[in-house]
């Protein structure tokens, strides 16, 4: 069961603005009947401003009369239609931690995937047309430390993103009328 936006605050304005029971108000935002309890008492939550879940098309006013009048009934969330925001592509934050694999996975997809376009590998690995210059002609400043790894296992990239961004190089190497490349084999990978 899927859970309203902001479970506590919108405790906090079932509590103040309606008639529900604390279990009636637990169920609905996936709390325990005493947290509510407290949140009643002062106890918890204390300066949180309530959520309207009818404002925010979470649950209807009919639903919220029917509960009141049927201490049993339980208070159901609406399901949209529509679709949850969709993240943009912006800038890709690597962690302190995975930079300095940075280039192992840039080295990895060009070796592995020729076919990609600078701008394709910069999107994935979250990185400049510079440094991918740089791991390609192997004057990187730690071009002798640099080993092929891939970027997924890394979590630099996800497979989805990498199977996009091959798909799509693919289809505009076939439109080029090019032959798409084929990948090293796996023993290639074992002795590198």
């Amino acid at each position: 069961m899927s859970l309203p936006l902001m479970p506590k605050a919108t405790a906090v304005w079932l509590i103040e603005k309606t008639a529900l029971t604390f279990t009636q108000i637990a169920d609905f935002c996936g709390m325990h009947p005493l947290e509510i309890q407290a949140i009643a008492d002062g106890e918890v939550a204390q300066g949180i401003v309530g959520y309207d879940p009818v404002a925010n098309i979470q649950v209807t006013a009919d639903d919220i009369k029917r509960c009141e009048a049927d201490p049993n009934g339980r208070l159901k969330l609406v399901v949209t239609s529509l679709p949850g925001p969709k993240r943009l592509r912006g800038a890709r934050y690597t962690p302190v931690a995975k930079r300095n694999d940075r280039p192992d996975g840039i080295a990895y997809l060009l070796r592995n995937y020729p076919q990609l376009t600078e701008t394709q590998v910069g999107k994935l690995m979250g990185t400049t047309k510079e440094t991918i210059q740089k791991v390609r002609d192997r004057t990187h400043w730690n071009s002798a430390n640099i080993k092929p790894r891939d970027p997924v296992i890394l979590g630099l990239c996800s497979q989805g993103d990498l199977n996009a961004a091959v798909t799509l190089a693919n289809e505009r190497l076939e439109r080029e009328g090019r032959a798409v490349p084929l990948p090293p084999p796996p023993e290639a990978d074992e002795a590198a």
